[in-house]
């Protein structure tokens, strides 16, 4: 495994009190193993709220990819796995949601005070989705600096092994952002990681919270009839910026 190119002197930094609302345990094994995990941080009824808003727009934008790109664009494809980005700029529910206290504490006690949305997303797997999500770093996506963001990714529906639930390499993200190849599916850091891995289920509702720098990778749906739904928000310290060739290229 090599670094990427712009990773030159990553060094990791372990996470002290006082917390607004983590548990020692979970800043412990955020800083060891790269992510944990936030049970029921939203009760249904809010998620509900925020579907009647993410639902349509999800299938505005599966009807765009499958009448006017072919069904396929970048890494989505139409009756697999969609990526409907910022909605957070379209829905209302959506952008309460980013703003909840949840987050502000969280961020708080991964990021720091001075903290600002960075991107969101919705992510449908469909049914009969055969293929997995490769291994990767949500950094190599959009390489920022600094490389430590965080990623919060919110089930919208139950999501287990059985139906695409993330899958995380732990103890990788400590030496910072790693060289990727890019394939069919997505940017790939290893087809099989080095390390033991570790499934996460989670329930609607729960957050799967994780370093932009731990690797992982989703599974393929292989259920008949249970669309797996994720809303994928992310935070970064304010200032970071995404880097092109080594130059800054905005956020």
């Amino acid at each position: 495994m090599e670094r990427h190119p712009l990773n030159k002197d990553f060094i990791w930094r372990n996470h002290v009190g006082p917390f607004r609302t983590i548990s020692e345990a979970q800043a412990q094994a955020y800083d060891r193993d790269g992510y944990f995990l936030m049970e029921d941080a939203f009760d249904l009824d809010r998620i509900a709220e925020l579907l009647v808003e993410l639902d349509p727009l999800e299938a505005e934008f599966e009807g765009f990819l499958r009448d006017k790109l072919g069904g396929h664009a970048f890494i989505a494809r139409a009756g697999e796995i969609t990526f409907n980005v910022h909605p957070v700029l379209r829905s209302p529910a959506a952008e309460a949601f980013t703003r909840d206290v949840v987050f502000q504490d969280l961020v708080h006690d991964l990021l720091g005070p001075d903290v600002r949305l960075y991107w969101d997303q919705t992510v449908y797997k469909k049914p009969g989705t055969a293929d997995h999500f490769p291994w990767h770093q949500d950094n190599r996506y959009a390489y920022t600096e600094p490389q430590q963001y965080l990623t919060c990714w919110v089930a919208l529906t139950d999501a287990d092994e059985e139906n695409g639930c993330p899958v995380v390499a732990p103890g990788l993200h400590r030496e910072g952002t790693y060289k990727h190849a890019f394939t069919d599916l997505g940017f790939e850091i290893f087809p099989e990681p080095p390390v033991e891995t570790v499934s996460i289920p989670v329930r609607a509702g729960s957050i799967a919270v994780f370093s932009s720098l731990t690797p992982h990778m989703t599974g393929p749906n292989l259920s008949q009839d249970r669309l797996r739904k994720a809303y994928i928000v992310q935070f970064a310290p304010d200032g970071a910026a995404t880097l092109q060739n080594g130059l800054g290229a905005g956020p």
